[in-house]
């Protein structure tokens, strides 16, 4: 009899030793066994936050299009991960995003499960009824001079008669897709957990200006509750062009306060001109402003041309423009030059060039990396600098799609 009740006991050690404390991300199935087995191990308490925590990286901590996609993206991220590593990220993610979340706070955003498979409870906050979503988009960060730099998007799950639902506690995955003409810009998601969601901030800095047709943007928004996923599209948005671009720079170049020194005896080399020791005088100088060197018109033209052979490092070589930030920002394939695959110049016009400033017009069609091509006239501000002219505004004057 004894032997049987040791034979039972080794049995159920060696089943509780099978079990997996740490993430195995090798497939979908390795990856929902591992986390099924941490989750049993776990008070009850802690297994509701610890499924509230996978949630938020699933919906915000991968990038990734589709549940299949964005689960095999999890397990990898997560591989080899314990309950507590998982916690931590969980709670970075989240502030990151502005979510009201924490691991340590009382379970707050019903019934969570990444995989899909358990209905959802009778008391479950994420089971919100609504008639239809609503959206509301409002200017932001404006100013007096360049008007809005951004907008708000906020989306509300409404009754029948168009008024707000009152709801609290949920974890509503609410994901905003950015268009203009049909083409996709931009995608963010969120979490809507009451009725007083504050929505999206869209910088139009972040979108790229090349793939915008006619100033104009649309939004689509998709709201998941536990039964139905609500959507609706908003379009006619104006986008503000004037909000992203810089002032061409002043033609009025102040003196010097302290000129060049030439020696007057060959004014094409300079040299520091000192007190006679046996006259007491200083030798003449001259203050005439040297003639600036290279060609505003060749700048604009070598960084278009490398644009067109995405040579986006010489590109950004040509210009010291703060507006564009470092090349990293630059070159960003989505919000930056790094979406242009290639420039056909039809004119670039002659500069109009005042001591060490330049503005020149160029006419370009530029074809990005899903092969829209949009006709664009823009107004290049440009400077003297040591090194030759560097591009230091760039204006949209006008885009069209083709």
């Amino acid at each position: 009899m004894k032997f049987f009740r040791y034979l039972l006991f080794a049995s159920l050690v060696l089943v509780m030793s099978c079990k997996k404390t740490s993430v195995d991300g090798a497939n979908r199935k390795a990856f929902q066994e591992s986390i099924n087995d941490m989750t049993s191990s776990l008070p009850t308490l802690k297994q509701i936050k610890f499924n509230e925590a996978l949630y938020i990286l699933k919906t915000f901590g991968v990038e990734a299009d589709g549940d299949i996609a964005e689960i095999e993206a999890l397990g990898k991220l997560l591989n080899g991960k314990k309950v507590p590593e998982i916690l931590k990220m969980a709670d970075e993610v989240a502030q990151k995003n502005n979510i009201t979340w924490s691991s340590t706070a009382p379970p707050s955003l019903g019934t969570m499960n990444i995989f899909g498979d358990e209905k959802a409870s009778e008391v479950d906050p994420n089971d919100v009824t609504a008639s239809a979503l609503n959206i509301v988009v409002r200017p932001a960060m404006s100013d007096s001079i360049t008007g809005p730099k951004a907008i708000v998007v906020i989306p509300q799950l409404v009754d029948q008669n168009g008024e707000k639902i009152n709801f609290t506690g949920a974890g509503l995955e609410t994901t905003l897709e950015v268009f203009s003409n049909g083409n996709k810009l931009q995608t963010a998601k969120n979490m809507m957990q009451d009725n007083n969601f504050k929505g999206f901030t869209i910088k139009f800095s972040s979108l790229p200006v090349a793939s915008i047709v006619d100033n104009k943007l649309e939004v689509k928004i998709s709201v998941k509750t536990a039964k139905k996923v609500y959507q609706m599209i908003k379009s006619g948005i104006e986008f503000n062009p004037r909000a992203i671009l810089q002032a061409a720079p002043s033609t009025d170049i102040p003196e010097p306060t302290d000129p060049t020194l030439l020696d007057p005896n060959n004014p094409e080399n300079p040299t520091n001109a000192t007190e006679n020791p046996s006259t007491g005088t200083t030798p003449a100088t001259s203050t005439t402003p040297t003639k600036p060197a290279g060609d505003p018109k060749s700048t604009v033209s070598k960084f278009l041309s490398n644009l067109n052979a995405q040579n986006y490092k010489a590109a950004f070589d040509n210009a010291d423009n703060p507006a564009w930030g470092s090349y990293d920002k630059f070159s960003n394939p989505n919000s930056g030059f790094g979406s242009v695959k290639s420039v056909k110049v039809n004119s670039v016009s002659a500069p109009v060039t005042k001591d060490n400033a330049s503005t020149i017009n160029a006419n370009y069609d530029v074809t990005d990396k899903d092969g829209n091509v949009t006709s664009l006239n823009v107004t290049y501000g440009l400077k003297s600098t040591p090194n030759g002219w560097k591009i230091t505004s760039y204006k949209i004057n006008s885009s069209k799609k083709q």
